[in-house]
C-alpha cells in the first residue's frame, strides 16, 4: 500500500547543472563505469499491465551506481587537491564507490563507517584501496568524524550526495536509460538524499519531458515529502528503515532543487513493501538486490495500475549483508503469506502430536518451528497447546491448511 504521495508542479528557478554536465561525465566515465543491462520482467509487466524493465545498477562495478559520482567527483579534482587525498564516509555503498574511484585515479582514500557496518562491505571497501577506519554507532557520527578529519589534514571530503558532480554523474544512468528502452514511458528510482534521483531525473527531463519520473522513499526515512511541501529541505526527527542505503534524514540542497523541479512524484512505500519486493527479485529476476535498490519494485508492488508503462525501474545497488538478507526474506514471506503461525490445544495422550503432523504433511506444508507446552495454567488437565511455523505456498494454501485442521476436529485458538 503507499503510504503516502506528494505530487507538484515545480518552482520557478532552474537547476544549477544542466545536460551537458551529464554527458560530460557520460565521457568521463567511458571504460570505468559499466553500461548496466535493462532486463525485462514478465511478473511485473502482467501486474502493471504493460512492459516493465529493470535497470541493474546492482550488476556496476563495486555493486552499486555510487562508483558513477564518485569517479566523477574526483576526476574532476585539481592535482593540488588530490595529492591531499579524500576521505568520505559511508556505511557501504558510498565506501565502496570512493574507494575504487580513488584506486582507479592514483588518490588515497580514507573512508570512516560505523563500528557496526557490515564485515563484507568493510572487507570490500578495503579491497578496493581504501584505508578504513570505524567510528561511531550510527552514519551522523561518522560523518562528523569524517569531516573532522578533512579539517585537520586537508584531505577533500567526497559527499555521498550533495555536489554537482555527484548528481552529474549518477545522471548517467537517465542517458543510459533512455538509449536502451526509447519508448519508456515511466523512470522509478528510490530516494535517500537524492543524488541519484536528481542527475537521473535532469538526464531524462531535459531529453524527454513527456517521460515521468516517479521518485521512491520508505516510510521510515522519508524526508522528502514534507520537504517538497515546505519549499526547502527539512530534516527528519528521526528515521529508521531496513532500507539502509536511502535512510537519510534530510535531502541534499543541490538534489533537492533539481527534484523539486523535475521529479513528477514522491512515494513512500512500507517495510513489508520492500521486503516482498527483494524477494520478488530474488525469486523471480533471479537478481540479489538490497533493500534500496528494490524500492522501485515495492512501489510497483504497492499501485501497480497506477504506473503508466513501458516502466523502467532503477535497481540503484546489491550490496547486502547476508544476515540482512535472511531476515529481509523472512520478512518478506512472512508479508506475502508464504508463512503460516497457528496455535493448537490438543488431547495430552500419546500419538496426538504425531497425527497432527500427519495431518500437515497431508495438507502440503513444511514445519519450520513446533513448541509444545503443558504448563499453562489456562491449559485443562488433559490438554497440551502446541505452537507451529509452517511455510505454505501462499494466502490460499493457508486458508486451506486453517481449514484442514478444523475439518479434521483441532481448534485453533491463534
Amino acid at each position: 500500500m503507499v503510504a503516502s504521495t506528494v505530487q507538484h508542479t515545480g518552482r520557478d528557478e532552474a537547476p544549477a547543472l544542466t545536460l551537458d554536465d551529464v554527458r560530460a561525465a557520460q565521457k568521463t566515465l567511458s571504460g570505468v563505469a559499466r553500461t548496466t543491462a535493462l532486463e525485462g520482467s514478465r511478473h511485473l509487466g502482467e501486474l502493471v499491465g504493460s512492459p516493465v524493465h529493470l535497470k541493474c545498477e546492482n550488476l556496476q562495478r563495486t555493486g552499486s551506481f555510487k562508483v558513477r559520482g564518485a569517479y566523477v567527483r574526483i576526476a574532476a579534482m585539481s592535482a593540488e587537491e588530490r595529492a591531499r587525498g579524500v576521505v568520505a564516509a559511508s556505511a557501504g555503498n558510498h565506501a565502496q564507490g570512493v574507494a575504487l574511484a580513488a584506486s582507479l585515479l592514483g588518490v588515497r582514500s580514507t573512508v570512516f563507517m560505523p563500528v557496526g557496518a557490515a564485515l563484507p562491505k568493510v572487507a570490500a571497501t578495503r579491497d578496493y584501496g581504501a584505508r578504513v577506519r570505524l567510528h561511531g554507532q550510527v552514519v551522523d557520527e561518522t560523518l562528523r568524524a569524517a569531516q573532522e578529519y578533512a579539517a585537520e589534514t586537508g584531505a577533500v571530503f567526497i559527499h555521498p550526495f550533495d555536489h554537482p558532480d555527484i548528481v552529474a554523474g549518477q545522471g548517467t544512468v537517465g542517458l543510459e536509460i533512455l538509449e536502451q528502452c526509447p519508448e519508456v514511458r515511466t523512470v522509478v528510482v528510490g530516494i535517500g538524499g537524492g543524488g541519484l534521483a536528481a542527475g537521473l531525473a535532469l538526464a531524462v527531463k531535459s531529453l524527454r519531458p513527456d517521460v515521468r519520473v516517479v521518485g521512491v522513499q520508505a516510510e521510515g526515512a522519508a524526508a522528502y515529502p514534507p520537504s517538497l511541501t515546505a519549499g526547502h529541505p527539512v530534516t527528519l526527527d528521526s528515521v529508521s528503515t531496513m532500507a539502509d542505503g536511502i535512510m537519510v534524514g534530510r535531502p541534499g540542497d543541490v538534489p533537492f532543487g533539481i527534484i523539486a523541479e523535475m521529479v513528477d512524484e514522491v512515494r513512500t512505500v512500507s517495510e513489508d513493501a520492500l521486503s516482498s519486493a527483494l524477494l520478488l527479485c530474488l525469486e523471480r529476476a533471479k537478481l540479489v538486490v538490497e533493500p534500496a535498490g528494490a524500492s522501485p519494485v515495492a512501489a510497483l508492488l504497492s499501485a501497480p495500475e497506477t504506473f503508466e508503462g513501458p516502466v523502467v525501474a532503477v535497481l540503484s545497488g546489491g550490496n547486502v549483508d547476508p544476515l540482512v538478507l535472511q531476515r529481509t526474506l523472512r520478512h518478506g514471506m512472512a508479508a506475502a503469506g508464504r508463512y503460516l503461525s497457528l496455535r493448537l490445544r490438543l488431547t495430552d495422550r500419546p500419538g496426538a502430536l504425531a497425527a497432527l503432523l500427519a495431518e500437515l504433511s497431508v495438507a502440503d506444508v513444511n514445519v519450520l518451528d513446533i513448541s509444545h507446552v503443558r504448563t499453562d495454567p489456562r491449559l485443562g488437565l488433559t490438554e497440551v497447546e502446541v505452537d507451529l511455523h509452517l511455510e505454505t505456498k501462499g494466502p490460499q494454501h493457508c486458508a486451506e491448511v486453517k481449514a484442514s485442521l478444523v475439518r479434521a476436529g483441532y481448534t485453533v485458538t491463534g
